[in-house]
């Protein structure tokens, strides 16, 4: 099963070193990844998308939880949660298709940054499953050149944050 968790980790040098290096020592794979600050200084928020049974989870969390940077974790699969992710694709699209995948990309709640034909560039973000879905269909109306997603990003929908207790 894909599991979404959400890691508060110490800002600091070699922090994400170990909790990536936790994941390959046990030979576990990390499907996506994002770090960035929070709105304190000194903790970052780490998402990482893995697959695994529900006891090969509570062993990660356990795992997790033993090192001395990760602050607090959560996964936010087992609640109610909302789950993004930005894809920005480049496409050689015909002239005479433009409109067609601009009317495409709109309608799907996506944004046309740079509409030149040699290098169109759009950009969506919705849930894993839309996004795949857009991807595909562009890659019918277009020519693929590149694609950048950024891995999932989750939030829980409870009243209670994710955040450091001091």
């Amino acid at each position: 099963m894909r599991h979404i968790i959400a890691i508060l980790l110490q800002n600091e040098a070699g922090a994400l070193t170990r909790v990536a290096g936790l994941f390959s020592t046990r030979g576990y794979n990390i499907e996506s990844l994002s770090v960035a600050p929070t709105d304190d200084p000194t903790v970052s928020r780490l998402t990482l998308v893995t697959t695994g049974s529900e006891a090969v989870m509570q062993q990660i969390t356990n795992q997790l939880n033993k090192l001395v940077d990760v602050v607090s974790t959560e996964d936010m699969t087992g609640g109610e949660h909302l789950e993004r992710e930005l894809v920005l694709l480049k496409l050689k699209v015909r002239p005479e298709h433009t409109d067609a995948v601009r009317g495409y990309v709109v309608r799907t709640g996506g944004r046309v940054l740079d509409p030149a034909t040699e290098g169109f560039i759009v950009e969506l973000t919705a849930s894993e499953m839309e996004v795949n879905a857009f991807v595909s269909d562009l890659a019918q109306q277009a020519d693929l050149l590149e694609v950048v997603r950024s891995g999932a990003l989750g939030i829980g929908r409870n009243a209670r944050p994710l955040r450091v207790v001091r």
